[in-house]
């Protein structure tokens, strides 16, 4: 079925059928034309009709013959007289800027092989995600890229590109085959209106500004005036990645809309939004509104379109913004959703447990925040703040340390063993329902990256700089979280000392300071060969991330003061691992459980494990200094 959703533009090539749910309209007339603005070549506008209704609040009208690539758009008369006119809240495609909706042949805009075309088969492997923005990908100039494919979908379908100047040296989708991640993250890829389309190369932003929540973006395409070429290309990207062995992860902003003044306002006025006791939009988005997933319509909108995204283009996983702005009855709808579809188990789901302001959902509905991760489906995920800021301090307070970086104190060393145990907060939470629902990570695209965060720490203001105590505070820190039970997580560049020089809130750009600098693969390649050498090791260790309900196994080792350690289980070559976290720069000795052990990841360097003979170790051993190490069973 290639039309899923209740409402919008059905088409074939003999009929379209077009459906509006507009409970407060008295009338609804249909306007078609040429072209998705006034000021294209060959603009037209092509009439209007009366639609029939409404029925249940719905309106329709059958066209006949083939409206394929049309453009529409809604005048609609409430009961005094006045007239809105609205684009299609419910529209499949749309032209430049998203003004106008569009009528699509969704068979016509799948590229070869596209009906055979699936994620990768991960069933046992832990997961591991690269969150990234289209435009940052493949911005540099020395990225390889085709110049005229740079910041856009098609970059992603360059298969062998390497450094300019450095041909040996992969870059963007070339290096993500040999990282050892397994999905990537894409930012927001709908269509929304905080840049103009008409000349892309002129803005930037993250794209947390919902227009059309079922079209994708248009200037991440090579054409955004026609409105089947950003579907087409968007595909393209997604099958890329695919061939590549790669999941794609969609960053899905459903709790506001750029506009208070949306499609889904003008068509339905009050009832896809909560609202304040005087009528003014309830804003625990911080971003002027917040939708009401806890009532039918919006529930209902949201369902639909996650359906419409996992189906039509094939993505393996959704993160949810500002996830408690949500209701914990509509994610996990969400979740049962998804897995009735073909393959839908394999779908990631996850995201930030917490909103902006406080919501004005209905006093019965539950929040989807930390407080309720107890009452999500057992894979529904969330980003964990809690390890984040034991490990490097709280984003909102910059000079304040955390474990990894300086400040190893009993409390923060309490919640790192809690968070090797599964935990997300052991005061507040206790365990979640699975370890696997649970993200460990240090960085993403809000607030510094880990190397600026670092960088200013230490009062540096040199963001180039090859300083060996920050480089092996990031090994520290990236050891611990890939292997801290949990779904794996990095910003991207994370892994060569990415950095925006000390801007912690680039959503609006410049795009020079938020690109991908992939010369920094050259410079920072010993920290590359780190992640990278974690990342295969990572498969090895069995309660990493898993989705099992059962939680994470281990005992905690005897350590010195304020460093961790624990036991895991194994599997194959290595029955049993021993990861310890060393956080001061001195040594510090510890007594081994009995028999010998292979050191795997001795703290600088993570790709022991690949030797034929790794180093044995057993009794009283020396942890080196600033060090995550993990040593496997003889």
């Amino acid at each position: 079925m290639r039309h899923p959703m209740p409402f919008g533009a059905d088409y074939t090539p003999e009929r379209t059928v077009f459906r509006l749910w507009a409970p407060q309209a008295a009338g609804v007339k249909l306007q078609r034309f040429c072209t998705g603005s006034d000021e294209e070549p060959g603009a037209r506008f092509l009439g209007e009709v009366p639609m029939r209704g409404p029925v249940e609040g719905v309106f329709t009208y059958t066209a006949p013959g083939n409206l394929k690539n049309e453009y529409y758009q809604y005048l609609l008369t409430d009961s005094n007289g006045n007239v809105t006119w609205s684009a299609d809240p419910w529209a499949l495609a749309c032209g430049v800027n998203g003004q106008r909706s569009m009528v699509v042949d969704l068979a016509e805009t799948d590229p070869s092989g596209w009906a055979k075309d699936r994620g990768p088969d991960l069933a046992g492997k832990a997961p591991v995600i690269w969150e990234t923005h289209v435009r940052d990908f493949s911005s540099d100039p020395r990225s390889g890229v085709t110049p005229a494919h740079r910041g856009k979908y098609l970059a992603f379908t360059e298969a062998d590109t390497t450094l300019d100047g450095a041909g040996d040296r992969p870059t963007c989708l070339n290096y993500l085959k040999q990282l050892g991640v397994t999905h990537i993250q894409l930012m927001p890829i709908f269509d929304y209106g905080s840049v103009d389309e008409r000349c892309p190369e002129g803005g930037y932003n993250w794209g947390y500004d919902p227009e059309n929540y079922n079209v994708p973006e248009g200037s991440y395409s090579s054409d955004p005036y026609h409105g089947e070429v950003r579907i087409r290309e968007c595909k393209e990207m997604i099958r890329a990645i695919h061939r590549a062995g790669l999941g794609v992860v969609m960053d899905v902003v459903y709790n506001h809309t750029y506009r208070n003044d949306s499609w889904l306002e003008r068509t339905a006025p009050g009832e896809y939004y909560r609202t304040m006791p005087d009528g003014s939009p309830a804003n625990a988005s911080g971003c002027g509104n917040e939708t009401a997933s806890d009532r039918k319509p919006f529930r209902d909108y949201m369902l639909s379109s996650l359906r419409y995204w996992a189906e039509e283009y094939h993505v393996d996983g959704f993160r949810f913004d500002l996830m408690a702005v949500h209701d914990v009855e509509t994610m996990n709808l969400v979740r049962a959703a998804l897995d009735r579809l073909p393959g839908g188990e394999r779908l990631l789901t996850y995201g930030e447990p917490w909103s902006a302001l406080p919501t004005r959902m209905h006093p019965e509905a539950i929040p989807a925040g930390k407080a309720a991760v107890r009452q999500f489906n057992s894979r529904l995920g969330i980003f964990c703040d809690d390890t984040r800021n034991a490990l490097v301090g709280s984003p909102f307070t910059v000079f304040e340390k955390g474990y990894a970086n300086g400040n190893p104190t009993d409390k923060l060393a309490e919640r790192i063993r809690a968070a090797a145990h599964g935990w997300c907060d052991r005061a507040r939470l206790g365990y979640a329902n699975n370890p696997g629902q649970i993200l460990q990570y240090a960085s993403c695209h809000d607030n510094y990256t880990l190397w600026d965060r670092l960088t200013i720490e230490e009062g540096a203001q040199n963001y180039d700089c090859m300083e060996p105590h920050r480089l092996q505070c990031c090994k520290l820190v990236s050891g611990m979280c890939l292997t801290l039970p949990g779904l794996g997580f990095f910003l991207s560049g994370e892994e060569f000392g990415r950095t925006k020089h000390g801007d912690g809130n680039s959503y609006q750009g410049p795009e020079e300071l938020n690109r991908l600098d992939w010369g920094r693969t050259e410079l920072f390649a010993d920290l590359v060969a780190w992640y990278r050498g974690l990342l295969g090791l990572r498969e090895w260790l069995v309660p990493m991330g898993r989705l099992q309900p059962e939680r994470a196994k281990g005992d905690y080792l005897e350590v010195p003061e304020n460093c961790v350690g624990f036991r895991l289980d194994g599997e194959g070559t290595w029955s049993a691992f021993l990861v310890y976290y060393n956080p001061y720069e001195t040594g510090k000795p510890v007594t081994l459980p009995a028999g010998e052990w292979q050191l795997l990841c001795d703290g600088k360097r993570s790709d022991l494990w690949k030797n034929d003979a790794p180093p044995v170790v057993s009794g009283g051993w020396m942890l080196p200094p600033c060090s995550a190490v993990v040593l496997g069973s003889c």
